[in-house]
């Protein structure tokens, strides 16, 4: 899979599309996903052309990488589903076709508000 520069998530980062925006700083952009799976269901994107975990781990910068682990604590804090709040919630990430990626760039689900179920099924 190469990275795709006209894929969904490129362009909400460009603005092209509307999203609701959730959280955001210098590398990372999270907004809730259009599509809900979960009573809560957020997405967290690097801004960086990144495809996916392996390929961000690769050649992401340090304070990237912090970035975006941050910022998954941070948007579960705002969302009001972090252990902080005495809930929980489900990180999740798909590589690769067959690991059931769809968009060729990184993104974070979270999924929360509610029990999340098996983790697969």
């Amino acid at each position: 899979m190469s990275y795709d520069r006209n894929n969904i998530f490129a362009k909400i980062l460009r603005k092209e599309i509307p999203y609701k925006k959730i959280f955001e700083n210098d590398h990372v952009l999270s907004f809730h996903d259009i599509n809900p799976q979960k009573k809560i269901h957020a997405l967290v994107i690097p801004k960086g052309e990144y495809i996916d975990f392996d390929d961000f781990n690769n050649r992401a910068s340090d304070q990237e990488i912090v970035a975006l682990s941050k910022a998954i604590t941070e948007v579960s804090k705002i969302l009001g589903i972090s252990i902080d709040a005495g809930k929980g919630y489900r990180a999740l990430t798909n590589l690769s076709e067959h690991g059931g990626q769809e968009v060729p760039h990184l993104h974070f689900h979270l999924f929360g508000g509610e029990k999340v179920g098996k983790m697969v099924e």
